[in-house]
């Protein structure tokens, strides 16, 4: 049986009505394909894929066979497919969503190296198909929301490798190494987004400034700032846009020169650490 993508998987049999199938890439993982989808009837034949397949059940329930067993996937599980597994998958019951990410295995030995501290690493091997992970199933599920609205692309990011690195670390055969002291590239880094804090910063663009692996890099900056690189340069952008709003500025300009998506999302951001909005800020200020 040759392998093959899951684009093709989807063309072999018509959707009915009532289901959807969106594919979609992640693009600051070099096109990874990511999968959200509706099905009632919808039955995939036996196949498999050179690339893993990673991800979780939104509502109702899965059936698939793996390895000579059939198992049931529902919400709060993760399913896993190494690579060139064969296995199906059809609605139980009345139907199910899901999301799903077919990473390659490149991608996985690189969060596996930066959790044991070993460059040659094999290729990971998740030895239970499926699995119960309310809390990763969740960020699973935000991380794969956030690359599909393609607003925030460096908080997508952040959130699929550290959910990769969850599921390497608990569900996978891995030993991880405990995290040292990163002072220094950690130091770097927050020196990038205090200076660039209105780009779309990537963490491959931080990578390359410090020299550290994309996943070691979350695990660090955690360690020493107690915030992941995401949400630092969220707050750099909030008191960048604090001044702003101080001199008078307009909460529309002011989003659009400090590096948020619209003027929305400066508002959320704003609202959770001030507890009011940047137009009340301003107000309050040029009363």
């Amino acid at each position: 049986m040759d392998a093959i993508t899951q684009g093709e998987t989807l063309g072999l049999e018509p959707l009915v009505i009532g289901e959807r199938a969106k594919l979609f890439p992640a693009v600051r993982f070099g096109g990874l394909d990511c999968l959200a989808a509706t099905f009632r009837s919808h039955a995939y034949a036996p196949h498999l894929h050179e690339s893993y397949v990673i991800g979780t059940i939104e509502a109702g329930c899965e059936t698939f066979r793996i390895r000579g067993v059939r198992h049931y996937a529902r919400p709060g599980q993760i399913a896993f497919v190494n690579p060139l597994e064969t296995h199906d998958g059809e609605p139980y019951g009345p139907g199910y969503s899901y999301r799903m990410t077919y990473p390659e295995i490149g991608l996985m030995q690189e969060v596996a190296a930066s959790l044991s501290g070993r460059e040659a690493v094999g290729t990971p091997f998740f030895p239970e198909p499926l699995v119960e992970d309310a809390e990763g199933a969740a960020l699973f599920a935000a991380a794969h929301r956030a690359i599909e609205q393609g607003g925030d692309q460096l908080a997508g990011e952040e959130m699929l490798l550290s959910f990769y690195a969850r599921c390497l670390a608990r569900h996978a055969d891995l030993a991880v190494r405990p995290l040292g002291r990163e002072a220094g590239p950690v130091a770097q880094a927050r020196e990038l987004f205090e200076a660039r804090y209105d780009e779309d910063l990537s963490l491959a663009d931080l990578g390359r400034l410090t020299g550290m692996p994309r996943h070691h890099l979350i695990r660090a900056f955690r360690r020493e700032t107690g915030l992941t690189p995401h949400a630092y340069l969220v707050d750099v952008r909030i008191r960048r846009a604090r001044e702003r709003l101080r001199r008078g500025d307009m909460p529309g300009d002011v989003a659009a020169a400090t590096g948020f998506c619209d003027q929305a999302h400066l508002t959320r951001a704003f609202k959770a650490r001030f507890g009011v909005t940047p137009g009340a800020f301003r107000a309050a200020h040029a009363g």
